[in-house]
């Protein structure tokens, strides 16, 4: 009975915005391929995003866009905001699918990106506090490596970082730790892909790390192939809130995946990616920004409530002792 209670739940845990989608590329200032992937972070007064977005050459680059509403009426800036030094190894093909967290112990944004270089995409650090000028820190960590954030604090004097490295050919989520944000060590397995489930294929990160009463409320994409192609999909977990190293729980079944048209279709379809996320105080609830199909941006809301409800319903993930 209770699985069948959490299946409903989450079947109806997110509602996507009325007006989706929120951004396209005929919204922006100059002439775009697509716009999607978007990180997000609240600020006193206005949500801002730091888009994906790709050229007319196919490369990527990273534009912010604000909203008083985060849901309408963006101001976007008018040429890109991060743009790749195309004559550097590490950014030779662009920049992608940014995360941000704000942190507070030093006082700017930080942001982790992807840059697509000649040894293949690896995990890039900037840091801001002004969305107009940033200190770029540079890869992180050896390539291939994608779908990563950092905490926004320290654990045992340590940073955090979940990323999605490809390791034996495999696609799980690991969990890195550094006392400096350069040297990264204590490299561990976060969670794995499911063999045969909705997640088998491939997963990684969605959007940052959200601090719930019940530990750390995280969001990752998973990806199964069927004979019509690749379906993305949004799954959740609870990690420890002093440890997040540790799974306490994992959801089962899917909780976003494509069905609107505008989800379906477009240059790669059946995409929901999820790389942003918000908490309107006030209202108490939760906002996704997500790529949808690869060219557009939209956004699901859910009541805060209900999410922390339907995760202490997931199973608990059971660890050796």
């Amino acid at each position: 009975m209770e699985k069948n209670v959490r299946q409903h739940l989450a079947r109806d845990l997110f509602k996507r915005y009325e007006d989706n989608p929120i951004l396209q590329a005929k919204d922006w200032p100059y002439p775009v391929n697509a716009v999607f992937n978007p990180a997000a972070i609240k600020l006193p007064d206005a949500t801002l995003l730091l888009a994906r977005v790709e050229d007319l050459r196919g490369f990527s680059h990273l534009t912010v866009c604000k909203s008083k509403d985060g849901l309408s009426n963006w101001q976007i800036d008018d040429r890109p905001t991060m743009e790749a030094d195309h004559g550097t190894r590490e950014e030779r093909w662009g920049l992608e699918d940014p995360r941000i967290i704000w942190l507070d112990e030093q006082g700017h944004f930080a942001i982790t990106y992807v840059s697509y270089g000649e040894g293949g995409p690896v995990v890039s650090l900037a840091i801001t506090k002004n969305f107009h000028t940033f200190a770029r820190m540079g890869p992180m960590l050896p390539p291939e490596d994608k779908d990563a954030c950092l905490f926004p604090r320290r654990f045992n004097g340590r940073f955090a970082l979940i990323h999605r490295p490809i390791v034996r050919g495999e696609a799980h989520i690991w969990i890195s730790m550094s006392p400096d944000l350069k040297h990264w060590g204590d490299h561990r397995i976060l969670m794995r892909t499911r063999h045969a489930f909705w997640d088998g294929q491939r997963i990684g990160l969605a959007c940052q790390p959200i601090e719930i009463p019940e530990g750390w409320l995280i969001f990752y994409h998973g990806v199964r192939s069927t004979t019509a192609g690749q379906i993305y999909r949004i799954g959740a977990a609870l990690l420890d809130a002093e440890q997040p190293w540790r799974v306490l729980r994992r959801s089962e079944e899917w909780i976003l995946g494509p069905r609107a048209d505008y989800e379906r279709i477009g240059d790669v379809a059946d995409v929901v990616f999820v790389t942003g996320a918000t908490v309107n105080d006030e209202k108490n609830m939760l906002y996704l920004y997500y790529g949808a199909a690869d060219d557009k941006i939209a956004v699901a809301m859910a009541d805060m409530n209900k999410v922390r409800e339907y995760i202490m319903m997931c199973p608990e993930v059971k660890h050796e002792a």
